[in-house]
């Protein structure tokens, strides 16, 4: 895949790694092997075994008294290191490298990566800052979804489709965009969404409906094209909803939600599993319809508020290059 080399991926969330268990990512058409040993250092492997191909990530880790793990083979039990190094039964010696190590970013809990390519964007400082004010409430929506990279940013970037893929889940009446901030490859929208209110059956049926006032004021902060910031307000919490996206291979690509939150109210921490379930459901209900889509159809009609679908679409044609916006820089509405 050459489309968008260059830029950071968060490809994991340290509390999605469980200590010595291999986890399977994809990243621009390759596979890797992810794992954490016990003191806490993670490594990445491309996942097929040089011996004959097995999958590294359905195989197991070997712990070492130095507290360092290997991740072994499910065919023969060949034991790798995170060099990529490996112990063959007729020698006591080491490889050499035989597996191409994933170069990652730690920071914190955060696990970036440039997928092996030149940076041509540098890593914002912004998931920092939220991990040192607010608090983790977990990771949600992890999935892959069989749709190409641009499909899913277009869809995370289409104001418009409240209305009508989370039409029964928010109940959103009207969808107006207030304020577009074009920065180039960053860039902010500010909504206002009326919604129904919510019955007392809603209210039961899902309690993290009583985080969501009779109007939805949404600012959503994009950084272009692996993550975007949902940051929001009420009298209960402020919630910081972020979402992360990935292209696997040219048709499938991934995401995630993190998830913090400052609580205002103890009302909070009762509803905080009930936010992590509502926004997979959010993302379930998006994979479903980006599965069902033709992402080469033409498109004859355009529809109000596209500003991010059009932010979309210029950065990708030009990344990763900053194009001058044909957007003014400060839209109002």
């Amino acid at each position: 895949m050459n489309q968008l080399q260059g830029a950071p991926w968060l490809v994991a969330h340290r509390s999605m790694l469980k200590p010595n268990q291999p986890m399977r990512i994809s990243l621009l058409g390759n596979d890797y092997v992810l794992w954490q040993d016990s003191q806490g250092a993670i490594n990445a492997l491309s996942n097929a075994c040089p011996h004959m191909g097995a999958m590294l990530s359905e195989g197991w880790c070997v712990e070492k008294p130095d507290g360092n793990s290997t991740v072994a083979c499910p065919f023969h039990a060949l034991e790798f290191d995170r060099a990529g190094c490996t112990l063959l039964p007729s020698s006591n010696k080491p490889t050499k490298s035989l597996l191409q190590p994933l170069e990652l970013i730690i920071q914190g809990d955060f696990v970036w990566t440039y997928g092996g390519h030149e940076p041509k964007l540098s890593i914002p400082g912004i998931m920092n800052e939220i991990a040192s004010e607010y608090e983790f409430i977990g990771v949600t929506g992890n999935r892959s979804i069989p749709t190409d990279i641009l499909s899913l940013l277009l869809n995370m970037h289409d104001y418009n489709h409240q209305n009508g893929t989370h039409r029964e889940l928010f109940e959103i009446e009207e969808v107006q965009v207030k304020q577009f901030i074009d920065e180039g490859l960053h860039s902010h929208a500010y909504l206002s969404q009326p919604r129904k209110q919510p019955t007392l059956r809603d209210i039961l049926r899902n309690p993290g409906q009583l985080a969501m006032p009779q109007v939805l004021e949404a600012h959503l902060e994009n950084f272009f094209p692996f993550m975007g910031l949902l940051h929001a307000e009420n009298k209960l919490l402020s919630l910081k909803e972020c979402h992360f996206y990935l292209p696997e291979t040219e048709h499938q690509s991934r995401v995630f939600v993190l998830m913090y939150m400052k609580a205002h109210s103890p009302i909070a921490h009762l509803i905080k599993g009930n936010l992590l379930k509502l926004i997979d459901i959010v993302v379930e209900q998006d994979a479903k319809v980006l599965g069902k889509i033709y992402p080469d159809t033409e498109q004859r009609i355009k529809l109000n508020n596209e500003v991010g679908m059009d932010w979309v679409r210029r950065n990708f044609a030009s990344f990763p290059a900053i194009a001058e916006p044909n957007l003014s820089r400060q839209w109002v509405a």
